[in-house]
């Protein structure tokens, strides 16, 4: 069983998670956001072997430069937003100076797609492709837990305003993918509080 933990980092206090056997001192990011100081000290004596990103907005993207120059791993990040890391303006960065520098990195190493199975650290992570917060936007499901990042929150959704964005697709990917989980399934979001799939169903006024 990997163990999970959450980093609110930034401005936007974005959810990173850390995914680790902590017995073998080995682990998997999710989302490493802005200002990753708490994060690169808990990792500093691991061996991370992946960065998966959920989307590429900036506040998702904002520790992976260092994080993967320190740790040398690669960045796996959906197609649909291949150049959003290289590009300030398409990843949002450029767009709020007030919270930091533009943010430009390398490409990602590895290229995300629906029904796609990662294998890292021992256990599978299927991958979903759940846009409407953003085209290139994924949720990875472990077991019975889902990082889902800005699609589906503890009673509200991503907001659909920005580049690529689009409500259909949003209530698409919820209904379509998310809801045909199970009842007890987890969410981690990318932004706030944990919820489960049967919540959302109920209670979700967005949704």
């Amino acid at each position: 069983m990997l163990k999970i933990e959450t980093f609110p980092l930034g401005p936007l206090q974005t959810n990173a998670y850390l995914l680790s056997l902590p017995e073998e001192k080995r682990g998997v990011i999710i989302d490493p956001g802005m200002n990753p100081g708490a994060l690169v000290r808990r990792i500093a004596d691991m061996d991370i072997e992946a960065i998966l990103l959920t989307h590429a907005h900036f506040d998702h993207i904002g520790g992976v430069d260092e994080i993967r120059k320190l740790k040398g791993c690669p960045v796996y990040l959906h197609d649909a937003e291949a150049d959003w890391l290289t590009d300030p303006r398409r990843n949002g960065s450029a767009r709020y100076p007030e919270l930091g520098a533009p943010i430009v990195t390398d490409p990602a190493e590895y290229a995300l797609d629906e029904g796609q199975t990662l294998e890292l650290l021992g256990v599978k992570l299927k991958v979903f492709h759940t846009p409407g917060h953003s085209p290139g936007s994924v949720s990875f499901l472990y077991e019975k837990q889902l990082f889902g990042g800005d699609v589906l929150f503890r009673l509200s959704v991503g907001r659909t305003d920005l580049t690529g964005g689009s409500m259909n697709e949003l209530l698409e990917s919820i209904h379509g993918k998310l809801f045909e989980l199970d009842d007890d399934v987890t969410v981690y979001p990318g932004h706030g509080p944990k919820t489960t799939i049967g919540y959302e169903r109920e209670h979700n006024p967005y949704v």
